[in-house]
């Protein structure tokens, strides 16, 4: 990290896949000592893993803990500072989606997305923080969807404009006392979740995710390394995710509504003139 050096221990959280296991294999690759926390273990994943170290002697620990249970995480991140250290940087890349309309999405499909984004955030920003020093830094990863809303995201936009809020508290809180905190705001990113996602998208929700361009894995990751390295409180990877989220951070709402809204009804009118040409085929 800038001003700092690389960080000798690295925890993450969802790293057995996706963004997660990719900034942990990129972290033993510089050297570091990584602990991972997800729902299982995958030992083929750890032997993957193990193959990125620098030096044999790098420690690489792994625990079975999900991020909405508080006790089991606590106890998890208490075992992996006894086995590698304190955390130095720590990032939670934890996270669920249920995209669905609203007069659709179950309450419970809603909480269960709440839970885990941003209860888990909260969670494993407890567990982390009182062991961290100056010089170290926590990252939430949030998504653009903490700064634009998307259709048919009420629950997942509702979690992470909610993360985002959480991280730019804890930043003022910790700041003070030398603690770094960023907030990880990627587009969407090849990873399994999405590709899943993916296969029953809205129309709408896909052309309102293309403003913002979709990144592959290994390009989010040098994007989101490069702004971890230079202490960036809120890092973006991808130009067209970084051109969403200036349009909405300076921009009046009532231009970002009136561009949002014609492009949604386009994408409607277009959708029922397609629904009635195929009932009025013979």
């Amino acid at each position: 990290m800038a001003g700092s050096g690389e960080p000798k221990t690295f925890y993450v959280t969802g790293g057995m896949s996706g963004l997660g296991k990719a900034l942990a294999s990129e972290y033993l690759m510089r050297g570091a000592d990584v602990a991972i926390f997800d729902l299982c273990v995958d030992e083929n994943v750890l032997g993957e893993l193990e193959n990125s170290r620098r030096t044999g002697a790098q420690k690489i620990v792994a625990y079975s803990a999900s991020v909405t249970d508080f006790e089991a995480l606590q106890s998890a991140v208490e075992q992996a500072e006894l086995a590698i250290g304190k955390p130095e940087l720590a990032v939670n890349c934890a996270g669920i989606q249920r995209a669905a309309p609203f007069d659709q999405l179950s309450q419970e499909h809603f909480e269960q997305v709440v839970q885990v984004n941003l209860f888990g955030s909260r969670n494993f920003a407890n567990a982390v923080l009182p062991r961290m020093g100056a010089g170290s830094r926590l990252a939430l990863v949030a998504s653009m969807a903490g700064f634009a809303a998307n259709y048919s995201y009420a629950a997942y936009s509702a979690s992470k404009f909610a993360v985002v809020g959480l991280g730019k508290v804890l930043r003022l809180e910790y700041q003070p006392k030398g603690i770094g905190i960023s907030l990880i705001c990627p587009p969407e990113v090849d990873t399994p979740m999405v590709v899943e996602e993916q296969k029953n998208m809205h129309p709408v929700s896909r052309k309102l995710k293309s403003l913002s361009g979709s990144l592959s894995v290994e390009d989010a990751i040098r994007g989101i390394l490069s702004g971890l390295d230079a202490e960036r409180s809120v890092i973006v990877p991808g130009g067209k995710a970084k051109l969403t989220y200036y349009c909405n951070r300076y921009l009046p709402d009532f231009v970002m509504n009136w561009f949002v809204d014609r492009i949604v009804r386009s994408v409607l009118s277009g959708m029922e003139a397609g629904s009635a040409a195929e009932i009025g085929k013979p």
